[in-house]
């Protein structure tokens, strides 16, 4: 309670404080450099796989499962989840920051992971 009570004694020291750290964030963020169009890479790749006619439970067995099971391998993968549909299904894949999503999945070991487990009663074209 002292300080509360010493705080309310001196109520314009307090509020100058108050003033001046409020006009230091002004002037901070004001001459602050800006980019315009920042070049911030975000960690995340969504697959669509789609089959017409496949009811949901068949996407998870014969698309989902073998695909989630193929991804988990590569490194820096924060977050896989997976979603089935009548018709398909969608794969959501983030990685930890900095991680180079184009060279460690959509590059060629992503392609050929993605290509190699291919389920045999699937007759559907690529996404």
């Amino acid at each position: 309670m002292q300080i509360i009570e010493s705080a309310m004694a001196r109520s314009r020291t307090v509020l100058l404080s108050l003033a001046v750290i409020l006009l230091a964030g002004i002037v901070t963020y004001v001459s602050a450099p800006k980019e315009a169009e920042p070049d911030i890479e975000i960690p995340f790749i969504y697959i669509s796989m789609t089959h017409d006619g496949i009811s949901p439970e068949d996407a998870e067995r014969l698309l989902v499962r073998p695909m989630e099971q193929e991804l988990r391998g590569i490194e820096g993968i924060k977050e896989l989840t997976a979603s089935a549909y009548e018709g398909g299904a969608n794969l959501n894949i983030e990685f930890d920051a900095g991680t180079d999503t184009f060279d460690d999945c959509a590059g060629s070991e992503g392609e050929g992971r993605g290509n190699r487990r291919r389920p045999r009663s699937y007759t559907g074209r690529r996404a």
